[in-house]
């Protein structure tokens, strides 16, 4: 059946066809084989942590790759899940394209899953299990694409390489390691990151630059232990009124961060660049109906709004509510953030702010858990705990080979691309550039709707067969 596919497609590609066409064809003769795919590695567990299944993971990689004639290589560095590795070489090749996606995931306790989320489910449309959109779909779909030009008999124009990466959602803290010890194996004159989504508006998008990301937890202290509100009411001091005037003082309600001098350091947009996001799709009226928002914050369109520095506070955490709610002022309170950083922060600089500026609002800083003679000898103390960080990365918008996969994939399409130049998301794309000397790219292709990180994370199929179309593009002579 496969030799009458490819000489059916062969045949095609004589009389004009054209190269979406024959991947076209490709895809819908294989859809059920290139789902069943999909849905066998979604259902194996891919925490970076669950050694056992991140390895299994890896080698159900290392087989997709042999499967097609690649030879596959575990590159390992102590501590970490292996980076499976494969190169196609192309005799002649002028070029060489590096292809970045992860096979890890986030966890999945304590989420509401409508259906367990390694039993992968396809209805109308979707396919739901975790990893279904951030990072497995993107790898089947380069990895259909090379079936796809194969069965077409079309050649590749570049040598290409290809890096999975297992520990991405821990905040790759090995990357850089496995970086420094392949260096010479993993030589490319543009990375394509895959990762992340396509535009809201549902057209391709390139982006030239991602957010770096730090976190931290500061915790406030009452008393040492809960106190009755009506006995100690307005007399012992509060750690949860302590923690949210901190939190006030440090940003304001429409995301304005107040820390001094948070933003001396941005690198400003280029002219190009500020060209590029005017040309971007508005979809903030779609988005805020779709989330039932009566408004976003500050002005600009949400593409201009990730250019710049945010501050997000993702939980808090003291005392209860509801049916659990006491009549008590509780003994502390605590906050975890997360920092997106621009060119030209640093997790350093952002450090030493942050702390700045705790310092002159009067707090004792300490970095572990505060004894009681700390606590009475200080008004006010605030433990800091500091999670590792990486900071932004971002392309010139005329980088010669990111502009040249921008030309085949709108050739390719017929539709305008979305030029991204800085996605809101964090993926240590410096990582490359510092150590590789390479300028890195992303080139994402599920939708934007996906629930990465929560619930019921899915991948609308019509995403990979366009996925699997966008990738032919890239790889293609012709």
């Amino acid at each position: 059946m496969r030799r009458a596919l490819f000489l059916f497609l062969f045949a095609s590609t004589l009389s004009g066809a054209t190269l979406r066409d024959d991947v076209r064809a490709y895809r819908i003769r294989y859809e059920p084989a290139i789902v069943e795919e999909l849905k066998t590695f979604v259902a194996i567990p891919n925490l970076a942590s669950d050694a056992p299944n991140i390895e299994r993971n890896a080698s159900a990689l290392a087989q997709m790759l042999r499967r097609r004639g690649i030879e596959p290589k575990l590159l390992r560095v102590e501590g970490a899940p292996p980076v499976v590795f494969g190169e196609l070489k192309t005799p002649g090749a002028k070029e060489t394209i590096a292809m970045y996606a992860h096979y890890d995931g986030q966890p999945v306790a304590g989420q509401p899953w409508t259906t367990d989320p390694w039993t992968p489910v396809v209805r109308d449309g979707f396919i739901y299990a975790r990893s279904a959109s951030d990072d497995k779909a993107p790898i089947i779909a380069m990895l259909a694409a090379i079936d796809a030009l194969r069965a077409a008999n079309v050649p590749l124009r570049a040598n290409i390489k290809f890096f999975f990466e297992g520990e991405e959602e821990g905040g790759s803290p090995h990357l850089g390691a496995i970086l420094d010890k392949y260096r010479d194996q993993l030589g490319a004159d543009l990375w394509l990151i895959c990762d992340g989504p396509v535009h809201q508006s549902r057209r391709q998008q390139l982006y030239f630059g991602v957010r770096g990301v730090m976190g931290v937890e500061l915790t406030t202290y009452g008393p040492l232990r809960p106190l009755h509100s009506g006995h100690y009411g307005n007399w012992a001091p509060n750690p949860i009124v302590t923690l949210t005037h901190l939190l006030d003082s440090m940003r304001d309600d429409d995301g304005k961060i107040l820390i001094e001098g948070f933003d001396s350091d941005v690198r400003p947009l280029t002219d190009a660049e500020r060209t590029a996001l005017a040309a971007i799709p508005d979809v903030d009226p779609q988005l805020r109906d779709e989330l039932a928002l009566g408004r976003s914050e500050g002005t600009g369109t949400v593409a201009e709004r990730v250019t710049a520095p945010a501050l997000n506070v993702r939980g808090i955490k003291s005392g209860n509510v509801g049916a659990n709610a006491a009549n008590a002022i509780p003994s502390e309170a605590t906050a975890s953030i997360d920092f997106r950083l621009v060119p030209d922060q640093t997790p350093d600089g952002v450090r030493a702010k942050v702390e700045a500026h705790l310092t002159k609002l009067g707090f004792h800083i300490v970095h572990e858990t505060p004894d009681a003679k700390t606590r009475r000898e200080h008004a006010r103390v605030v433990k800091v705990e500091w999670e590792g960080g990486y900071p932004a990365a971002r392309v010139a918008l005329d980088d010669p080979h990111a502009a040249d996969i921008a030309r085949r994939i709108e050739s390719f399409t017929e539709q305008p691309l979305v030029r991204l130049p800085t996605l809101g998301g964090s993926v240590p794309l410096y990582l490359f550039f510092d150590k590789l000397h390479t300028p890195a790219v992303g080139l994402p292709i599920v939708n934007h709707d996906n629930n990465q990180h929560a619930a019921n994370e899915n991948l609308r199929l019509q995403n990979l067969w366009d996925g699997i179309e966008v990738f032919a593009a890239v790889f293609a002579e012709r």
